[in-house]
């Protein structure tokens, strides 16, 4: 080589190429060679080892880079070591749950029972006592006890509760990924630590089974909380977008901003889940949340509240950013009106939610509403029975059929449908239904409302006076005295039949 007026060594055959060549053809023999002294003998070999060994850093390069856009390799490796080395604080202390035994409650010790013929009456408390009108009582729907009081909420009240969201939002908008998840993984402690009760409030406030419980409240929310925890921050990213000719110096993207705060409208069914559900994906996007429970079932919806405030608390955040109203429908309306409240959730009947829509339209607020269906399951001439009466069991009967995806009608071909009907009707006899709460093992539970016992009879007798075959069933089941609708099996029902068509 020659060396220059700087010191630099120039090789005479290729200048600085030649010496880049040589030194990754030094390194690549250093590493996978012994014989490092090739390199200097043989130009053409340095030339040829050193463009493998570049070809192979790109194509490493280029390997990580799209496996990470597809896998995620550096999110989930972040998550993981954030999940194992930031230990989140245990807020079982600060969460005052109430006792599992209520005085007077009061379980049928016969067991569970189907086509009792006790002359037992269904007696449900009146909700809004006359006497005090701002008050609104609690009762569990199996065994009619009286669990308690909640405030029966004014458009004044429920208007202070979304301001106070609307201040702690402010600051909570600022937060980061990391700190959000950190609330979420505080609530996701708790939970699996408290599965028995959780499952046992639900039980006791909305007359399901616990296996229904565990199913539908517990493992539906804890699985809304992986998924944000793993997913949240990928999907709020910016999201680029590509750009046309005439804009080729710009660049596009979307950007998910926090909205503000979020009004919750939520159904009765699934308490806890329905509870935590928006309280989750709301507080992760960086908003507040106000949630106006069901009035059927305030009682256990105070105590979940309270654990989301606690979680919140425990971290170092303002837990006035998540409120809870209870009340009537007039509550509900003062939230969807409410001028603090920028987005409003409904889950309910399209009845209501044509009135949710109206009462949303003057402010411009944007609604998201999923609405009560007629769902249908279909079966074809090639299934096999044993297989799939079990979900139609599961689909038609879980949580006694109060489901969002509930089952509601089985259409059936006609070549196979009197052995479905055989095969299946025999299932539906051997359900257990009973109090969730006893020693013993029940398959059924009661209904949320008397309303809903009340609407039931009436769509079945109007089936059966126009010509559809009550197989089992039909009737309420009063053994104890509780809201508790026999497991009922209709066949040849039509279209100008009310249960066809609501």
């Amino acid at each position: 080589c020659v060396q220059a007026s700087d010191g630099t060594c120039i090789n005479e055959d290729g200048g600085f190429i030649s010496v880049l060549y040589g030194a990754l053809a030094q390194l690549a023999f250093n590493l996978l060679s012994t014989d490092a002294d090739a390199t200097a003998s043989s130009p053409q070999v340095a030339r040829v080892i050193s463009l493998l060994l570049l070809s192979t850093i790109v194509f490493c390069v280029m390997a990580v880079h799209y496996l990470n856009a597809d896998w995620h390799l550096w999110r989930d490796s972040k998550l993981t070591l954030e999940s194992i080395l930031d230990r989140v604080p245990d807020i079982a202390s600060q969460v005052d749950l109430p006792p599992l035994q209520l005085p007077g409650e009061d379980c049928n010790d016969n067991g569970p029972q189907y086509g009792a013929t006790s002359s037992a009456a269904s007696k449900p408390i009146q909700l809004v006592d006359d006497a005090s009108p701002a008050i609104l009582q609690c009762y569990s729907p199996a065994t009619l006890d009286k669990l308690g009081t909640v405030p029966n909420l004014s458009a004044g009240q429920v208007s202070e509760l979304a301001m106070r969201s609307k201040v702690a939002q402010q600051s909570w908008k600022t937060t980061t990924f990391a700190q959000r998840r950190r609330v979420l993984r505080t609530l996701q402690k708790y939970v699996v630590s408290h599965i028995d009760e959780i499952c046992q409030l639900c039980a006791k406030d909305s007359g399901k089974t616990q296996v229904d419980a565990l199913l539908g409240e517990i493992l539906t929310t804890c699985e809304k909380i992986r998924t944000l925890l793993h997913h949240g921050e990928t999907w709020l990213e910016p999201s680029k977008r590509p750009v046309n000719p005439m804009m080729m110096h710009k660049s596009a993207y979307v950007e998910y901003v926090p909205l503000g705060v979020l009004g919750i409208i939520a159904p009765w069914n699934y308490p806890f889940h329905n509870m935590l559900n928006h309280v989750l994906s709301g507080i992760f996007s960086g908003n507040g949340v106000v949630t106006k429970c069901s009035e059927h079932t305030s009682w256990s919806s105070v105590y979940f509240h309270s654990i989301c405030r606690a979680a919140l608390e425990a971290n170092g955040f303002d837990p006035e950013l998540v409120q809870l109203c209870t009340g009537v429908a007039e509550t509900g309306k003062a939230l969807v009106e409410c001028p603090h409240v920028d987005k409003i959730f409904f889950t309910g009947s399209p009845n209501v939610g044509r009135h949710v829509m109206k009462g949303a339209a003057p402010f411009l607020k944007p609604v998201v509403l999923e609405l009560g269906g007629k769902d249908a399951m279909v079966f074809c001439e090639d299934v096999k029975l044993k297989d799939v009466i079990p979900w139609a069991m599961r689909g038609c009967f879980q949580n006694c059929g109060q489901n969002c995806c509930g089952v509601e009608r089985l259409f059936v071909y006609e070549s196979i449908a009197h052995d479905f009907i055989a095969a299946i009707v025999e299932k539906v006899r051997s359900l257990r239904q009973g109090c969730p709460l006893s020693e013993n093992l029940v398959d059924c539970g009661a209904m949320v409302m008397d309303a809903q016992c009340i609407l039931v009879q009436g769509l079945v007798d109007d089936a059966v006076s126009k010509g559809a075959t009550l197989h089992c069933g039909g009737k309420r089941n009063t053994y104890n005295g509780g809201q508790f609708y026999e497991p009922t099996l209709l066949s040849g029902v039509t279209p100008n039949m009310r249960y066809g068509r609501r």
